[in-house]
Formats: C-alpha cells, sequence, structure tokens
C-alpha cells in the first residue's frame, strides 16, 4: 500500500516537473458536489449490488500543465462513501434476505486521486476535460446502521470487518469556463476489497460512487 501512495506521489511530483519546464502556471482549484456512493457485495461466484445512498464531496486540486491539451491533477477529497439496503428481500446465492428496516454502511474518506487530463478548447467560451487515473483512500471514520441502531465500525481491532484504506481508479469529464467555473461528473470504481483479511476469502465490498457537481479553477 506504501508502494501505491509513493506512486501517486511521484506522478504529481512529475507533473510539477513538467509544468516548472513548460513555464505553463499551476493551476489550483476546489469542488463540491453531490455523491451516489454503492458497493459490490461478491460471495464465491456470486455477486450483488445495494442501493446506492446520497452523500456529498469537497476538495481541492492543483493542475500541472503539461501542454495546450494534456495536464496532470492531483488532488485531495472528502468524500462519504457506504452502500444502502432498503426494506424487502434480496437474493444472495440463492438464499432470500428479508429485513424490515433500511440499513446503511457509512465511511467517510479522506482521498488522493491523480487524474491525467485532455482539455479541449470550445469556441471561445471554455473547454471541455475528459480525465482518468488512481486514487487512494484512507477512511476516518466508518459506522453502520439498522433503523433507529447506530453502530461505530473499529479499524484495526480484532473484530473489525473493514479496512481503513481503499484503491481504485477515477473517470471524470467536464466543461469549464474561461472564468474558472466548471461543472463535471466523476465515476470511481474501487478495486481493492475493503473487507478484512479473515474477512476477504469468504465475502468482497467494493466501492463505486457516481458524483456531479461544481468548482472553480483560479
Amino acid at each position: 500500500m506504501k508502494k501505491l501512495v509513493l506512486s501517486l506521489l511521484t506522478v504529481a511530483g512529475l507533473g510539477l516537473a513538467a509544468s516548472a519546464q513548460t513555464n505553463k502556471p499551476v493551476i489550483f482549484g476546489v469542488k463540491a458536489g453531490v455523491a451516489f456512493p454503492n458497493m459490490t457485495i461478491s460471495s464465491g461466484n456470486a455477486s450483488v449490488s445495494f442501493d446506492a445512498k446520497t452523500s456529498y464531496y469537497v476538495g481541492g486540486t492543483a493542475e500541472f500543465v503539461l501542454s495546450d491539451v494534456i495536464s496532470i491533477q492531483p488532488g485531495l477529497t472528502f468524500i462519504n462513501k457506504g452502500t444502502k439496503l432498503a426494506s424487502g428481500d434480496i437474493n444472495f446465492e440463492e438464499n432470500d434476505i428479508a429485513t424490515t428496516e433500511e440499513a446503511t454502511l457509512n465511511f467517510k474518506y479522506l482521498e488522493l486521486p491523480v487524474n491525467l487530463l485532455a482539455n479541449f478548447k470550445v469556441g471561445s467560451a471554455g473547454k471541455v476535460f475528459l480525465g482518468a487515473g488512481p486514487y487512494f483512500a484512507y477512511a476516518l471514520s466508518a459506522n453502520g446502521k439498522y433503523g433507529s441502531i447506530k453502530e461505530d465500525i473499529k479499524f484495526g481491532e480484532a473484530e473489525s470487518e473493514f479496512k481503513r484504506t481503499d484503491f481504485g481508479l477515477n473517470f471524470l469529464a467536464g466543461y469549464q469556463l474561461n472564468n474558472g467555473f466548471n461543472i463535471h461528473a466523476g465515476y470511481g470504481l474501487g478495486l481493492s476489497s475493503i473487507a478484512d483479511s479473515d474477512l476477504s476469502d469468504e465475502i468482497t465490498f467494493k466501492n463505486k460512487v457516481f458524483s456531479v457537481g461544481v468548482g472553480f479553477s483560479f
């Protein structure tokens, strides 16, 4: 996991060095919006996705311009992920699971994405941008709720069933005006199971999140 974080920081550092060599500015930005996180839960050959819940994210970015088209954009984002299981029945590995209360898993992450962006000017008003790249996330806190019952998830303890760390891929697209205001949408696909190693041999939990928001670059 340390190698992954170092790799992300190395990519960001290369962007800084290339930006300095081309005498292009470093463009800082802020962003916020609505997130719709979900989880894919798998066991054996069976897999199920529960309902997406409504959440939020806020963060900042630093864009290192490599050319008129290409840039590298690392960032730091606070985001609430998880999933929701509504009341009713689901089928998992040919077994029916009934629930009469809404249950949710809630994970508050500090996330470090590093995206490679392609920027395309559209007329004289602004540009369209497309991007993708890896992310690493660290859970600050987490809890599970079932009806009116809430229980905190303890990381690093013997009874904990979840890991603090998560990593995966980001995909994003948006439109930015010349004044720096932008609208954007993104999708985060978790590649690692956040289930603890004692549980991961039997069942995996992977994050997914769709987001839409606004930002401003200066």
